[in-house]
């Protein structure tokens, strides 16, 4: 059966031959080419692809966003990210969103079947730059506190969230409501916000709480 490929390429002239290279191969089957990634939610419900060739700088949407996109709608489609650097620190995001490896774009000639082959039979082509990359941000320990937040001032965003009042705030802890005010503006400087709203928002979505 033919992987369905799909292709995402802003350069038209290397989206062109991309396209003409997977429709010469009796063992791949184009069913798409775009230059964005802007409605690839659709389009890869209509395409359906096995395969997807994924360019990591385009208008609007990235390449990594692509990628998180589809592997959260169709964790099973391979994708084989595009670029122009083997030591980039985006290449390494676009497989930690999920993208299976990456093909340098001056070895696209030579190299891209042998990269579909790999990845296909579950392999990830990565060079020795990008395999040091993802090595070393496995054994990283994640920084659970990237703003450094005291213990307090964690502990009053978090009531903060709650919904708690300056006044409940400092009748918990046991301080007085200018205390609170000072803490409270430390944590809008520390994490570069400027409202309540923004502060519990940030701390929320980033797991601060």
């Amino acid at each position: 059966m033919s992987i369905r490929t799909l292709i995402y390429e802003d350069n038209d002239l290397l989206r062109e031959s991309l396209s003409g290279m997977v429709s010469l191969n009796t063992d791949m089957k184009l069913v798409g080419a775009f230059d964005n990634a802007g409605n690839i939610q659709q389009q890869i419900e209509d395409t359906l692809p096995d395969l997807i060739l994924m360019d990591i700088e385009m208008p609007g949407m990235t390449g990594i966003e692509a990628t998180r996109i589809v592997k959260q709608i169709m964790p099973g489609v391979a994708i084989i990210i595009l670029t122009v650097f083997d030591d980039s620190e985006n290449v390494l995001n676009a497989i930690k969103a999920g993208a299976s490896g990456y093909l340098l774009k001056k070895h696209i000639s030579t190299r891209l079947f042998e990269a579909v082959n790999e990845v296909m039979r579950g392999g990830a082509p990565l060079s020795p730059a990008i395999a040091r990359l993802v090595i070393q941000s496995m054994h990283k320990p994640a920084d659970v506190n990237p703003y450094k937040l005291t213990h307090r001032e964690k502990e009053i965003l978090l009531s903060l969230s709650q919904g708690n009042s300056y006044k409940m705030i400092a009748a918990d802890f046991g301080i007085s409501i200018d205390t609170v005010r000072t803490h409270i503006k430390k944590i809008y400087e520390k994490l570069h916000v400027h409202s309540q709203t923004e502060a519990v928002s940030k701390a929320i979505n980033e797991g601060l709480v």
